[in-house]
């Protein structure tokens, strides 16, 4: 028989966990009844803000929207290059195409999972070489919740004249150099899907930036263009803006996120003690904290990572693979590609796997989880 399962996320105990609070904060959104950018919105841009030591933040609908406007704030289109891993979630590459840009797959590092900054050089030189295409911009993605390696990106983009967008979908509450992600590159997205380490209850994002000139673009172009007043149309825009109740729900999550944290990184270092000589657990990226959004191991090849998922749940233990193949191989980024080799994103989509990490597993459920993988592995 199938043991009890161990739930993946657990949003329903950590609900339980904020429920006055939350409640307070949706009956007042539910007495003033301004639902789309209501002043729950600006709370949250400013709490934001100084949690991650930005300037300025500007919240949106989503992490793929912060994206979006972005690289239309940048005028990024046709003919432009825009240079990203090839091994995270499809919104990094779907944005550049649907503005009419190439995504550039970049290789990414066996260990750390992040961007691969000689790789990037390299992809850069190539597309230089060809003549087709104009380098434009480096998207860095914080993958799993650790930061890439942004002096490294930093420096090479400054060389280059690219404008850096950070991906921070995954990693927000996570640091790089005693410095809290949000203020590393030129502009910097973030994702508050409800899986993600602070998320909302439903589609949510923000942007941040040290540019007051960009902080003012994002918010015109998060509501269709707009200029001083509301229907002086100054550019095209999009529908990019927050609803109020999601803001609320995050300002809440907010008073608990700082323990979460703690709570997502203790169980970081258990999986790290019981687990180093069953898989190849994560690397740590030097002188960072993570947000742990994934904690994600490595088998010996695909089969075994079949074998070992099998055991598991019937263990009752979840797994996930993130990502079972990389995007320069999905059909919808096939035709985008130049070709380029990218064996270390090939060979991880084969072997990695991800096990449960949120705040409100208890160690039971931690040590019931090691001695499953060590019992599958053998």
């Amino acid at each position: 028989m199938t043991a009890t399962p161990i739930p993946f996320l657990d949003l329903k105990a950590q609900q339980a966990r904020i429920a006055a609070d939350l409640r307070r904060r949706l009956d007042a959104v539910l007495e003033h009844c301004q639902f789309v950018m209501g002043p729950e919105v600006a709370e949250l841009e400013a709490t934001l803000a100084k949690f991650c030591g930005a300037k300025h933040c500007v919240a949106v609908s989503s992490g793929t929207d912060a994206l979006q406007i972005a690289l239309m704030a940048e005028g990024v289109g046709r003919g432009d290059a825009v240079f990203l891993p090839a091994f995270t979630y499809t919104a990094t590459a779907e944005v550049p195409l649907v503005l009419g840009a190439t995504p550039v797959f970049v290789d990414v590092d066996p260990r750390t999972f992040q961007i691969d900054p000689a790789h990037l050089e390299q992809r850069i030189a190539e597309v230089r070489a060809a003549g087709l295409l104009k380098p434009r911009v480096l998207i860095g993605v914080d993958l799993f919740g650790q930061p890439a390696d942004w002096p490294a990106l930093s420096a090479i983009a400054a060389r280059e004249g690219l404008f850096t967008l950070d991906d921070l979908a995954q990693s927000f509450g996570g640091s790089l150099h005693g410095k809290m992600l949000g203020s590393q590159a030129d502009a910097t997205a973030t994702s508050f899907f409800p899986s993600k380490p602070l998320g909302a209850y439903g589609d949510g994002g923000a942007m941040f930036t040290e540019s007051d000139e960009r902080a003012a673009l994002f918010r015109s172009l998060r509501t269709h263009g707009e200029g001083p007043t509301r229907y002086e149309v100054l550019r095209t825009g999009m529908n990019g803006r927050l609803d109020s109740m999601q803001a609320a729900v995050l300002l809440s999550k907010l008073t608990v996120f700082p323990e979460e944290l703690a709570a997502r990184e203790k169980i970081a270092r258990y999986y790290d003690s019981r687990l180093g000589n069953a898989v190849t657990i994560p690397a740590r990226v030097p002188d960072s904290t993570s947000a742990w959004a994934i904690y994600a191991v490595l088998l010996k090849d695909g089969a075994t990572r079949d074998a070992v998922q099998a055991a598991l749940r019937a263990d009752g233990v979840p797994t996930a693979i993130y990502y079972p193949r990389p995007l320069h191989l999905q059909p919808a980024y096939r035709d985008a590609h130049d070709g380029a080799p990218l064996p270390v994103s090939e060979d991880l989509a084969t072997r990695i796997m991800a096990l449960p990490i949120h705040p409100d597993l208890d160690d039971a459920a931690v040590e019931r989880i090691c001695d499953a993988v060590i019992r599958a592995v053998g």
